[in-house]
């Protein structure tokens, strides 16, 4: 029988928490293009999964720090090692990014407007912008690059 560690447990939700922080939004590409041709009333329907992604990533997010925090808690890694500062930095950019970034584009697609392809060209821009801060976070913890 396999006896698991701590650290493997923790690794392995932490492992699985990134993958729920980043993976949705990869779904969310081709729907823009439905946001963009839909019909007013039917848009609620395919704004609802923007909604559901972000809810879904912000709580897997908590998992991802908690886990983060246990697992430097429980290895060598400290506080001061280049590759978590960096991730930590990139993380409350990231935190500040998609807390202006989604919701008040989703605000502006569910009431009336004229401009609907400019507000979802800025929606694009800022679910590229959120993936391409997320993969480097992601490049951090899975290089562990020595910068200092």
């Amino acid at each position: 029988m396999v006896k698991l560690s701590w650290y493997i447990i923790m690794l392995y939700i932490h492992i699985f928490s990134v993958v729920l922080s980043i993976g949705p939004y990869f779904v969310l590409f081709p729907l823009l293009a439905l946001i963009r041709r839909a019909p007013f009333e039917q848009l609620p329907d395919y704004l609802e999964p923007f909604r559901i992604t972000v809810r879904l990533t912000k709580h897997a997010g908590h998992v991802l720090v908690a886990t983060g925090i246990l697992l430097t808690w429980i290895t060598a890694w400290t506080w001061d090692t280049s590759w978590i500062v960096a991730t930590v930095l990139i993380m409350v950019a990231s935190l500040y990014f998609i807390a202006r970034a989604f919701s008040p584009l989703l605000r502006q697609l569910k009431a009336p407007h004229e401009d609907r392809d400019s507000i979802v060209n800025k929606l694009r821009k800022a679910l590229i912008l959120y993936v391409i801060i997320t993969l480097a976070m992601m490049w951090f913890m899975v290089s562990k690059p020595t910068i200092w």
